[in-house]
């Protein structure tokens, strides 16, 4: 899995209570002779990813004349044909500190909504109007909660958005669970509602609420007349009940109809997940997309159609090798499809002949518009673009491994050759910065009767003539994909091991993203037996090309990858130190220990008490007699996507068969660490211990 926010049970507290909470800092631990030295690499490491400007969300006007983006707390606008004349939107009086983002345009182009704290720096936000041509700003809201997602009404009248009122902590899966209390899976349910503003209301006032409070609302879309939304919803509590969610339609001021249940239909989508709801230009279709999705955000699987009425929803793009993430109508018979296919982010234009979900509908796919190996997105979804009125202009930013984030722009009918560099380059904010790690590459090898990709990352200043050691890191999910992607996001680092003098390699095995829905499906009810024969074929690709010392093979991962860390160490002795982050060491005490339990349904095929055989079959607890390799253990005390225990029993098993084995627990950290002094120490001491077991330059 990636990361979802779950509530703990009672059993869990009292596994934790004997866990010691270890201090932020790592000095006191066991280092190599070259810890200062390491240490030393990974600030100048960390130095070299802040340098540069970042860049959150990019928006191109409706008219196509104006880039708007946010970038270190603030919202600046220009003409797209003059980027480096930029000019700041904001609600700040002078000398006022706030923080803005989330911005959307005006239908007409003439002003942007975002959201600012200006009103209670640091507490709360609230949705503002500023018009663009220089105007102040005007607040729309009072909120007391968290929210996201601003969309304007087609007719620019109102201005949607979920919104948790009341919430006690960040909405999403990186936050740490609160502690429990009170009556566990009954009280402090947070509902994710969609609200609505008032554009031209003339005074600030509380937003009036779309969806029922029965409803936690994931993601939703206007109807073209603007009269009623299409989302995504499930019943409370939203965390858990996400896998099992369904595609509403209502009409303001009436009650939502439910016109698809994934749990209810028969065929392909049965018991999967569904995302990314879009009404169609003449109202009468709606197109998602619909498969099996590990976590809520990392969406991905093929494009559906079905009735807005309700009906038999229709794959769109059956048995194609490539995974959408994201879609966008162009016309009635026109979808833009933003997809990972192999290595590459590739932007397509789906054409369903005769209308989507027709008797008569053929569908036919188009060149495409842009293919990048590496992360692209306009900062609102995973690989959501942002497009003109008449979708013939999209902006995104993009990074690789090797570049540094831009803004690019992308034009439909254009001749375009693969990379950046058939795109157009709208920004110059980060020329000169230069990674500090080393080259990377893609691979591809065959592993049984999958194709399988994967990226390898050089070690810095590499030498053909010189061996060097391999840390294989697994992504999570595991529907999801490891993509290039300018600086690390979160607590282990290739491009650190490659500063530090190791080859990194990141591969996507089967149950990951861009090589199709069979792919991504082919490790249910596997858990870490065809994952792994992928990934050990991938290491003996990667050994076949390059100068790797077979005895200094390392494995790290987090969340899946912390499992299938587990998992491999209890399955072969190929690796010689791996680092667990926030792993699973046993399905069948997991499944009791988290509030999330809906989404192993479609992994296992039954719950752990209907079927405990799948459960134990994938369990490294089960074959941890064999383990023999060195294992650092990390998690967060309130993870609640993967619960502590988990990381304490695989732990605890390895100390008492003599194993050498290292266990820190992060205090106030969920299942994305968010302290950055947690953060560097979990590099430090990742480090450190690979640097022990297989130290580079030997």
């Amino acid at each position: 899995m990636h990361f979802q926010p779950v509530s703990k049970t009672l059993a869990r507290v009292l596994l934790l209570s004997v866990l010691v909470l270890l201090p932020a800092r790592a000095q006191q631990a066991a280092q190599s002779p070259s810890a200062e030295h390491t240490q030393e690499r990974i600030g100048e490491l960390l130095r070299s990813m802040h340098r540069g400007q970042p860049i959150g969300q990019v928006a191109i006007s409706p008219d196509g004349k104006q880039l708007a983006w946010h970038t270190s707390g603030e919202i600046r606008v220009a003409a797209i044909d003059d980027v480096a004349r930029s000019r700041r939107i904001t609600a700040a009086s002078e000398n006022q500190t706030c923080s803005e983002d989330d911005l959307v345009w005006s239908p007409d182009s003439a002003a942007l909504a975002f959201f600012s704290d200006c009103a209670s720096p640091g507490v709360q936000t609230d949705l503002y109007l500023a018009p663009v041509d220089g105007g102040p700003a005007r607040r729309l809201t009072t909120l007391k909660g968290y929210v996201d997602s601003p969309a304007f009404s087609p007719d620019g009248a109102h201005i949607a958005f979920l919104y948790v009122e009341g919430a006690t902590r960040p909405a999403g899966a990186l936050a740490a669970e609160p502690l429990p209390s009170g009556v566990i899976g009954e009280d402090h349910i947070e509902i994710q509602r969609l609200a609505m503003a008032d554009v031209h209301a003339l005074q600030p006032a509380a937003p009036m609420f779309v969806s029922p409070a029965s409803l936690h609302v994931f993601e939703f879309d206007w109807s073209p007349d603007s009269k009623s939304l299409a989302y995504v919803a499930a019943d409370p509590p939203g965390e858990n009940n996400w896998w099992v969610a369904k595609l509403y339609t209502q009409a303001i001021g009436q009650a939502p109809q439910a016109i698809l249940a994934p749990a209810d239909v028969t065929g392909p989508l049965h018991g999967l997940q569904i995302a990314v709801p879009r009404w169609s230009p003449n109202g009468k279709l709606i197109a998602f997309i619909g498969g099996l999705m590990s976590d809520q955000g990392v969406t991905g699987g093929d494009v559906w159609a079905i009735d807005a009425h309700g009906g038999d929803p229709r794959d769109l793009t059956p048995r194609r090798s490539a995974t959408a993430e994201w879609i966008e109508w162009g016309d009635d018979e026109h979808l833009f499809v933003n997809e990972q296919a192999g290595g590459d982010a590739r932007l397509i234009l789906l054409h369903a002949k005769g209308g989507p979900a027709s008797a008569s509908e053929t569908t036919s796919f188009g060149q495409p518009i842009f293919s990048i190996p590496g992360q692209v997105g306009d900062g609102r979804m995973e690989m959501s673009l942002s497009s003109n009125a008449v979708h013939t202009v999209f902006v995104f930013h993009a990074s690789t491994f090797d570049q540094p984030p831009e803004i690019y722009a992308a034009s439909v009918g254009a001749a375009t050759a693969s990379g950046l560099q058939g795109v157009q380059q709208l920004t110059h904010f980060n020329d000169g910065v230069e990674p500090q790690w080393g080259k990377s590459v893609s691979l591809e090898w065959t592993s049984g009767p999958f194709h399988v990709q994967g990226w390898l990352i050089l070690p810095k200043d590499f030498n053909h003539a010189q061996k060097y050691p391999l840390i294989v890191e697994v992504h999570g999910g595991p529907a999801a994909a490891a993509i290039p992607r300018w600086g690390f996001g979160g607590p282990l680092s290739p491009e650190m091991f490659s500063l530090l003098g190791y080859f990194v390699f990141l591969p996507n095995p089967r149950g990951s993203y861009g090589q199709g829905e069979a792919f991504t499906q082919a490790n249910r009810k596997d858990f870490g037996y065809g994952d792994l024969r992928d990934i050990l074929a991938g290491v003996d690709a990667v050994e076949a090309k390059y100068p790797i010392d077979p005895n200094r093979v390392g494995l790290d991962g987090w969340s899946y990858g912390g499992f299938m860390t587990m998992f491999a160490v209890t399955q072969t002795h190929r690796f010689k130190a791996a680092v667990a982050g926030a792993g699973i060491s046993d399905w069948l005490s997991y499944y009791g220990e988290n509030s999330i339990d809906q989404w192993m349904i479609p992994y296992f095929g039954a719950s752990v008490y209907d079927d405990p055989a799948v459960y134990a079959k994938s369990s490294a607890i089960d074959f941890i007699r064999q383990a023999r390799t060195p294992t650092l253990i990390v998690v967060g005390d309130r993870d609640g996507e993967c619960p502590a225990p988990q990381s304490f029993e695989f732990w605890h098993a390895l100390r008492d068969l003599h194993v050498p084995t290292q266990f820190v627990v992060y205090p106030n950290e969920g299942h994305g660490f968010v302290n950055p002094e947690h953060q560097r120490d979990v590099l430090e001491r990742a480090a450190g211990w690979f640097a022990r077991y297989m130290p580079p330059g030997s």
